[in-house]
Formats: C-alpha cells, sequence, structure tokens
C-alpha cells in the first residue's frame, strides 16, 4: 500500500451536524465517517466510507421510536411529568370521574401530532392500546390520573413528554338501588322503573342519589331518608360504604348529600324504626316520592273502587276522593283499613272518624301504596239486607218497606 493510500485509510472525519428529533428537542450529534479496509484484490487495499445521512423533519411521518437506554447518557434523564393526578379522595361528596369499560377518550400528546386527536374506547378490561406503548389499562382512574399514567409509558420514548387524556364521551351508569323503593333493581343510564324513558329524558344520565331513587319508582313511606347506604367498589377488592341523610338536604339544602354516582354503586334504602306522620307529609312533597299511590275504597261509599291519589293522602281525604259516604247506608263512625306489608301479609285496624281531625296516626293516618279502606254498613242497612235475603224467595216482588208495613199493622 503507498503513503497515500495508508493516509486515506487513516483518515476519519467527524463532522457536527444540527438535527431537530421527533419530539421537537433541536440538539448537537456529532457523526462519523470513517475508513474501513475490506480487504485487498490483486494486491491493492480497498477502502470504503461509511456514511450516515438523515431526512428532514418534514419527510419524517411517524420515526421508529428508540427507547432512550440506547440514546446518550445526558439525553436519559427521567423528567418530572408535566402534571401531576390528584388521588381521588375517599369522600362522600366527592365528584371525581373514574375511567371504565364503554368510555371514549381522546389522547393528546404535545409537538407529535401522529399521537395526538385520537379517540379511543376503552375495552372491557379497562383497557386501551396506543401506538409505541402498546396496551395500558386506564381503569378506575381519573382523567389526570390517566394522564400521568401515559406520561410514564412515553417518556421512554419522548424527552419530557405532555400528554392529556380526556373524556369525549362517558359510558352507561350501570347501578343497583334495593331496599325501600317502590321497583328495586338494576339500573342504567336511560332506564326507569317502567322502561326506557322516552323523549329527551332518554339520553339523561343518572348522575346523582335522587335521581337513581326517581329512576325506582321513588321511596316507599317506610323509607328511611337519614340513613341511606351506598356500596361504592374500589381497586383492590376493596369497598368503600357511603353515608347519606337525605333529610338534612331536605331541611338544609346540603347539596353535597345528593352525591353522584358511579358505575357500580349500590344504593340501599334502608327501613326507619318509627314513623312521624310530620315528616312523612313532607317527604310525600319531595321529587324523589311516587307522585301518586294506589288506594282501595270499598263498602258504603258512592263510588267506591281503585284510585290513584296523591302521596301520602289521608284516610278522610281518600274517603272524599271516593264521593264521601253513603249516608243511607254507611257506618259513619268507624272504618276498617287493611295494609298489605311488603312480606305479603296484612293488618287490620279499626279506625275512629273524624273528618275534621288533622293527619294523626289514631284517627287520620296518612295512607300507603295499596291500602284498602272498608266503609262497613249501619244497623238499619244490615237488618234491611237480611230481610231482602230472607224473604226474597217468598215473593221477589215485595220489598223490604213493604215487609215492614205489613208488622207495622
Amino acid at each position: 500500500m503507498s503513503d497515500d493510500q495508508e493516509r486515506i485509510y487513516r483518515h476519519t472525519v467527524a463532522a457536527s451536524i444540527r438535527f431537530k428529533n421527533f419530539s421537537g428537542i433541536t440538539s448537537d450529534f456529532v457523526l462519523g465517517i470513517a475508513g474501513s479496509r475490506c480487504g485487498s484484490l490483486i494486491g491493492l487495499g480497498i477502502w470504503s466510507g461509511a456514511i450516515a445521512l438523515s431526512l428532514p423533519v418534514g419527510a419524517q411521518t411517524l420515526p421508529q421510536p428508540v427507547p432512550y437506554e440506547d440514546r446518550p447518557a445526558d439525553a436519559r434523564t427521567v423528567q418530572t411529568p408535566a402534571r401531576s393526578a390528584t388521588a381521588v379522595p375517599a369522600s362522600a361528596a366527592s365528584t371525581e370521574y373514574t375511567l371504565g369499560a364503554g368510555d371514549q377518550v381522546r389522547v393528546d400528546v404535545f409537538g407529535v401530532a401522529d399521537l395526538s386527536g385520537t379517540t379511543y374506547t376503552l375495552l372491557s378490561d379497562g383497557s386501551l392500546t396506543l401506538p409505541w406503548v402498546g396496551k395500558v389499562v386506564l381503569q378506575g382512574l381519573t382523567t389526570d390520573q390517566a394522564s400521568a399514567t401515559l406520561v410514564q409509558r412515553y417518556q421512554r420514548y419522548i424527552h419530557r413528554p405532555s400528554i392529556t387524556v380526556s373524556l369525549v364521551s362517558a359510558r352507561p351508569v350501570r347501578i343497583g338501588v334495593v331496599g325501600e323503593v317502590n321497583r328495586p333493581g338494576a339500573y342504567t343510564t336511560g332506564q326507569s322503573a317502567g322502561g326506557t324513558i322516552e323523549g329527551e329524558a332518554a339520553t339523561a344520565p343518572i348522575r346523582t342519589v335522587t335521581q337513581a331513587i326517581q329512576a325506582a319508582g321513588g321511596i316507599t313511606q317506610l323509607a328511611d331518608i337519614r340513613n341511606i347506604e351506598i356500596r361504592r367498589p374500589r381497586l383492590g377488592d376493596r369497598e368503600e360504604v357511603v353515608r347519606v341523610d337525605l333529610w338534612a338536604f331536605l331541611q338544609s339544602g346540603e347539596l353535597g348529600q345528593d352525591i353522584p354516582l358511579r358505575d357500580g354503586d349500590t344504593l340501599i334504602v334502608p327501613t326507619v324504626s318509627a314513623l312521624d306522620s310530620r315528616e312523612a307529609v313532607q317527604l310525600a312533597a319531595a321529587n324523589f316520592s311516587p307522585e301518586t299511590v294506589k288506594i282501595n275504597v270499598v263498602g258504603e261509599v258512592k263510588t267506591p273502587g281503585t284510585m290513584l291519589l296523591q302521596s301520602n293522602t289521608t284516610l278522610n281525604q281518600a274517603i272524599l276522593a271516593a264521593g264521601g259516604f253513603d249516608l243511607s247506608r254507611a257506618r259513619t263512625s268507624e272504618v276498617q283499613l287493611i295494609r298489605i306489608n311488603p312480606d305479603g301479609s296484612a293488618v287490620r285496624r279499626e279506625i275512629q272518624v273524624d273528618l275534621s281531625a288533622e293527619v294523626n296516626e289514631n284517627n287520620n293516618p296518612a295512607l300507603r301504596n295499596n291500602d284498602i279502606v272498608v266503609v262497613g254498613r249501619s244497623g238499619l242497612a244490615r237488618t234491611g239486607d237480611f230481610l231482602n235475603t230472607l224473604l226474597g224467595p217468598i215473593n221477589p216482588f215485595v220489598g223490604v218497606l213493604s215487609i215492614l208495613r205489613i208488622f207495622g199493622n
């Protein structure tokens, strides 16, 4: 090999190239152009140059990601995420929305257009699949927590990433409502006790405690609204119990008691230990009480039958709604009240009627759904009916009054 060839072989050229990488960060990088001997042919030294070229940024659609561990040491420094997630407090009044299966979210990565603006739907396990990082589970996280999670996953590929997760469309909320409600069961957004809600309300989600009770047909008159419980599943097979006092909400307007519900919540309305007639009247006016109750008034009234009356209608009001007593036949001093219990048993009690009495348990109680009011016959009506039954077969054309006249003569 000649001296000139040896000098060319040993010569190395170093060029400093300034370039802008795919994360938008400008960096200086040293690119080496070196000669290497490949071999010899017919006693001649052959050399070749290895040259690395870089296309302009505009010509790169989505470069192949390179993990930070393969980059220079100064580019592998882990930076603090741009957003810090706020943990959801174990508080009854928490309004943080947590992501779950069926939610539609949008992911935006600042400075990387190819990774921004895409809407994803969380799968049944609460996960979504993203470019470069693959499957990411966001089940049970808030949007801020989800953003921080993606920052941790993408910081291997993007220097100091800034990522935002936004909720585009919330999933249907499925909850359970049990206890002292008229139609206990499982309910989903847009569903009511009688089926699917029609009209504009069809898309209205079940967001709060009162809306869930309304969807379940309202509370019964045995509901203890001071000690309502919400059983809420948490991560790690834990369960959180939140106590709600809707009576405080009615008395002082504490909107914090009407807390938002989350998917998977179970709302339990317990049975009250003692009824207060005055409180019952106030509860009847609440929008989470049923608007009407079904009352049966039978016996000696002018229009007996089944009626739909306002919730917490009193005994006197039910009698008057049935047209009042049939004064020629009714026993106006006393009626029977038959109450069907939730377990199927029935309780019958005699009530002394006082049409001038205010609502009270002794003379004018508030009626419940499916109560039966029986207005009995007076002594004279019973005697007349007995004689008609006894003497009717002898001469059906002879009335009771005719028989009485005969005995009177």
